[in-house]
Protein backbone atom coordinates (compact mmCIF):
# COMPACT_ATOMS: atom_id res chain seq x y z
CA UNK A 1 0.00 0.00 0.00
CA UNK A 2 2.73 2.42 1.09
CA UNK A 3 6.20 2.58 0.38
CA UNK A 4 8.58 4.24 3.04
CA UNK A 5 10.92 6.27 2.35
CA UNK A 6 11.34 8.41 5.41
CA UNK A 7 13.87 7.65 8.38
CA UNK A 8 11.73 6.55 11.59
CA UNK A 9 12.42 10.23 13.06
CA UNK A 10 10.93 11.66 10.25
CA UNK A 11 7.56 9.90 9.73
CA UNK A 12 5.51 12.42 11.71
CA UNK A 13 3.82 15.17 9.71
CA UNK A 14 5.49 18.09 9.56
CA UNK A 15 5.09 22.01 8.38
CA UNK A 16 8.90 22.86 8.15
CA UNK A 17 7.39 22.74 4.01
CA UNK A 18 4.53 21.80 1.88
CA UNK A 19 3.29 21.64 -1.40
CA UNK A 20 1.00 24.20 -1.04
CA UNK A 21 3.74 26.92 -0.02
CA UNK A 22 5.56 26.49 -3.30
CA UNK A 23 8.37 25.33 -1.31
CA UNK A 24 10.13 21.98 -2.12
CA UNK A 25 9.62 19.17 0.18
CA UNK A 26 12.86 18.33 1.42
CA UNK A 27 13.04 14.47 2.68
CA UNK A 28 15.59 12.36 4.65
CA UNK A 29 17.32 9.78 3.45
CA UNK A 30 19.70 9.32 5.93
CA UNK A 31 22.43 10.70 9.01
CA UNK A 32 25.36 11.44 9.03
CA UNK A 33 27.02 9.52 11.70
CA UNK A 34 30.58 10.56 11.89
CA UNK A 35 33.84 11.29 9.95
CA UNK A 36 35.89 8.22 8.48
CA UNK A 37 39.19 8.53 7.33
CA UNK A 38 41.65 11.61 6.78
CA UNK A 39 39.95 12.20 2.71
CA UNK A 40 36.51 13.90 3.73
CA UNK A 41 34.79 10.62 3.78
CA UNK A 42 31.66 10.40 6.08
CA UNK A 43 29.69 7.15 7.67
CA UNK A 44 26.39 7.41 6.09
CA UNK A 45 23.24 5.89 8.04
CA UNK A 46 20.66 4.92 5.33
CA UNK A 47 16.92 5.44 6.31
CA UNK A 48 15.45 5.02 2.47
CA UNK A 49 14.09 2.08 1.51
CA UNK A 50 15.63 3.31 -1.91
CA UNK A 51 19.51 3.68 -1.44
CA UNK A 52 19.76 3.64 -5.42
CA UNK A 53 18.84 7.47 -5.53
CA UNK A 54 22.05 8.43 -3.55
CA UNK A 55 24.55 8.19 -5.98
CA UNK A 56 27.63 10.20 -7.47
CA UNK A 57 26.77 13.80 -8.98
CA UNK A 58 22.89 13.48 -7.15
CA UNK A 59 22.61 16.74 -5.93
CA UNK A 60 21.63 16.69 -1.74
CA UNK A 61 21.13 18.90 1.06
CA UNK A 62 22.54 19.10 4.93
CA UNK A 63 21.60 19.78 7.69
CA UNK A 64 18.59 22.34 9.33
CA UNK A 65 19.42 24.60 6.90
CA UNK A 66 19.50 22.56 4.22
CA UNK A 67 22.42 23.46 2.33
CA UNK A 68 23.31 22.08 -1.20
CA UNK A 69 26.05 19.64 -2.18
CA UNK A 70 27.29 17.23 -4.82
CA UNK A 71 27.88 13.62 -3.78
CA UNK A 72 31.29 13.28 -4.60
CA UNK A 73 31.58 8.95 -3.84
CA UNK A 74 29.36 6.95 -2.36
CA UNK A 75 30.03 2.94 -1.27
CA UNK A 76 28.69 0.40 1.15
CA UNK A 77 30.36 -0.41 4.22
CA UNK A 78 28.96 -2.73 6.80
CA UNK A 79 25.57 -1.92 7.65
CA UNK A 80 26.15 1.47 6.44
CA UNK A 81 27.59 3.81 3.91
CA UNK A 82 30.78 6.05 3.49
CA UNK A 83 29.73 9.11 1.29
CA UNK A 84 32.30 12.29 -0.05
CA UNK A 85 31.02 15.54 -0.86
CA UNK A 86 32.67 17.70 -3.44
CA UNK A 87 33.61 20.58 -0.95
CA UNK A 88 34.74 18.75 1.84
CA UNK A 89 38.35 17.31 0.98
CA UNK A 90 39.48 16.26 4.35
CA UNK A 91 38.63 15.26 8.18
CA UNK A 92 38.60 18.90 9.54
CA UNK A 93 36.58 20.09 6.90
CA UNK A 94 33.73 17.29 7.60
CA UNK A 95 33.55 16.98 11.14
CA UNK A 96 31.03 19.73 11.25
CA UNK A 97 28.73 17.67 9.47
CA UNK A 98 28.30 14.67 12.57
CA UNK A 99 24.60 14.09 13.37
CA UNK A 100 23.46 15.90 10.45
CA UNK A 101 20.37 14.79 7.99
CA UNK A 102 20.64 14.12 4.63
CA UNK A 103 17.62 15.41 2.61
CA UNK A 104 16.77 15.33 -1.28
CA UNK A 105 13.76 17.25 -2.65
CA UNK A 106 10.69 14.74 -3.02
CA UNK A 107 10.11 15.76 -6.75
CA UNK A 108 13.69 13.62 -7.64
CA UNK A 109 11.91 10.41 -6.32
CA UNK A 110 11.29 7.93 -8.72
CA UNK A 111 7.63 7.33 -9.40
CA UNK A 112 5.88 3.65 -7.68
CA UNK A 113 3.43 1.76 -9.23
CA UNK A 114 -0.69 2.30 -9.12
CA UNK A 115 -2.10 1.81 -5.32
CA UNK A 116 1.24 2.34 -3.80
CA UNK A 117 2.58 5.97 -2.08
CA UNK A 118 5.27 7.09 -0.20
CA UNK A 119 4.49 7.97 3.36
CA UNK A 120 4.97 11.62 2.53
CA UNK A 121 1.91 11.92 0.57
CA UNK A 122 -0.15 10.04 2.45
CA UNK A 123 0.87 11.85 5.74
CA UNK A 124 -1.98 15.23 6.45
CA UNK A 125 -4.46 13.36 4.02
CA UNK A 126 -8.31 13.85 5.40
CA UNK A 127 -9.88 10.10 6.54
CA UNK A 128 -13.13 9.44 5.60
CA UNK A 129 -15.78 6.28 6.12
CA UNK A 130 -17.36 4.79 3.37
CA UNK A 131 -20.58 6.55 4.76
CA UNK A 132 -18.44 9.72 4.46
CA UNK A 133 -17.97 10.50 8.14
CA UNK A 134 -14.39 12.32 8.30
CA UNK A 135 -12.78 10.44 11.40
CA UNK A 136 -9.62 12.13 11.10
CA UNK A 137 -5.90 13.04 9.36
CA UNK A 138 -3.37 10.94 9.27
CA UNK A 139 -0.71 12.12 11.09
CA UNK A 140 2.03 9.25 11.56
CA UNK A 141 2.66 6.39 9.83
CA UNK A 142 3.88 3.41 12.09
CA UNK A 143 5.73 0.23 10.46
CA UNK A 144 5.45 -2.95 11.37
CA UNK A 145 6.42 -6.07 10.11
CA UNK A 146 2.95 -6.94 8.63
CA UNK A 147 1.98 -3.75 7.33
CA UNK A 148 1.87 -0.17 7.91
CA UNK A 149 -0.45 1.30 10.43
CA UNK A 150 -1.82 4.83 9.80
CA UNK A 151 -2.01 7.08 13.14
CA UNK A 152 -5.42 9.32 12.65
CA UNK A 153 -6.00 11.95 15.03
CA UNK A 154 -9.54 13.28 15.31
CA UNK A 155 -11.05 16.61 14.59
CA UNK A 156 -12.51 16.35 18.00
CA UNK A 157 -11.52 18.30 21.38
CA UNK A 158 -10.45 14.89 22.64
CA UNK A 159 -7.70 14.96 19.83
CA UNK A 160 -8.22 10.87 20.28
CA UNK A 161 -6.28 8.33 18.00
CA UNK A 162 -7.42 6.17 15.78
CA UNK A 163 -5.19 3.15 14.07
CA UNK A 164 -6.28 2.42 10.91
CA UNK A 165 -4.12 -0.75 9.03
CA UNK A 166 -3.08 -0.06 5.75
CA UNK A 167 -4.35 -3.41 4.13
CA UNK A 168 -6.70 -3.56 0.87
CA UNK A 169 -9.58 -4.75 2.56
CA UNK A 170 -9.36 -1.26 5.01
CA UNK A 171 -8.16 1.27 2.51
CA UNK A 172 -10.18 1.51 -0.48
CA UNK A 173 -9.80 4.45 -1.79
CA UNK A 174 -6.61 7.28 -1.88
CA UNK A 175 -7.42 10.42 -3.27
CA UNK A 176 -4.20 12.57 -3.44
CA UNK A 177 -5.40 14.92 -5.42
CA UNK A 178 -8.37 15.90 -3.10
CA UNK A 179 -5.97 14.70 -0.46
CA UNK A 180 -8.53 12.18 0.93
CA UNK A 181 -8.32 8.34 1.93
CA UNK A 182 -11.86 6.11 2.75
CA UNK A 183 -11.39 3.30 4.28
CA UNK A 184 -13.88 0.60 6.11
CA UNK A 185 -13.55 0.46 9.28
CA UNK A 186 -13.02 -3.03 11.14
CA UNK A 187 -15.94 -4.29 13.38
CA UNK A 188 -13.88 -6.52 16.16
CA UNK A 189 -16.06 -9.03 17.84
Amino acid sequence: MAKYFLGSERKKKSNESSPESGEPVFLAIGKIRKPHGLRGELVLEVLTDFPECIIPGKMIYLGENKESHLIQSIREKGKNHLIAFERFPDLDSVEKLRNAYVYIVASSLPSLPNSEYYHHELLGLSVYTEEGENIGTIEEILTTGANDVYVLTSGREDKQELLIPAIESVVLEVDLANRKMIVKLQEWK
